[in-house]
């Protein structure tokens, strides 16, 4: 009789919350082929996404689902989830810490990257480590080159990028400071 109970309740969706964060866990992992276990990213060109915000990462995940932002890997595989699983996952990651990933770079190029990076301040924090907002990721120890070729989707008026005041500064860079700014960041370790 127990069994038939607890099969029904799972038929039904009555599932306890331990089993609802079993399920979540479950679902995150599937993001560990990219973002790395817990969400670390051991890549170059693939974002850290533990200890980002929650709304950060709802808001880019439901801007991939709606196609408002473009990404041809996230797109795809974030239009099979519902609203909530998505919320689900903002939530999950966003609980778990933030490991900056810095890497090494010359004190020429520190140098240089902290020149190119005045505008991003006012949103980043001066290491990128204190984002103004829920909206704006902590860059510090992020990896380079994926903060490089995010620069470049934001430069590219072609590319469906969202956050204009982010359009708008990465516009007013200089070619040669896109490379220096995402060095300098990834090199910060808070």
């Amino acid at each position: 009789m127990r069994y038939r109970v607890i099969f029904g309740l799972i038929l039904i969706g009555c599932l306890p919350a331990a089993h609802t964060a079993d399920r979540m866990e479950a679902l995150a992992n599937t993001c560990n082929n990219c973002h790395g276990t817990g969400g670390v990213s051991a890549g170059g060109s693939m974002p850290s996404i533990a200890g980002q915000s929650e709304a950060y990462l709802k808001k880019a995940m439901m801007e991939w689902k709606s196609g408002a932002r473009a990404s041809a890997n996230m797109t795809r595989l974030i239009s099979g989830y519902t609203d909530d699983e998505i919320a689900g996952l903002a939530t999950y990651f966003a609980k778990l810490p933030w490991k900056a990933q810095p890497q090494k770079i010359s004190d020429v190029a520190m140098k240089k990257g902290r020149a190119a990076t005045d505008r991003c301040e006012s949103c980043h924090g001066v290491t990128g480590s204190e984002p103004d907002g829920d909206d704006s990721p902590k860059l510090n120890g992020q990896w380079a080159k994926y903060m490089e070729l995010e620069l470049e989707k934001y430069r590219d008026e072609g590319f469906m990028m969202t956050h204009k005041k982010m359009i708008k500064n990465a516009r007013k860079m200089e070619e040669g400071d896109v490379a220096a700014a995402a060095q300098y960041y990834g090199a910060q370790s808070k």
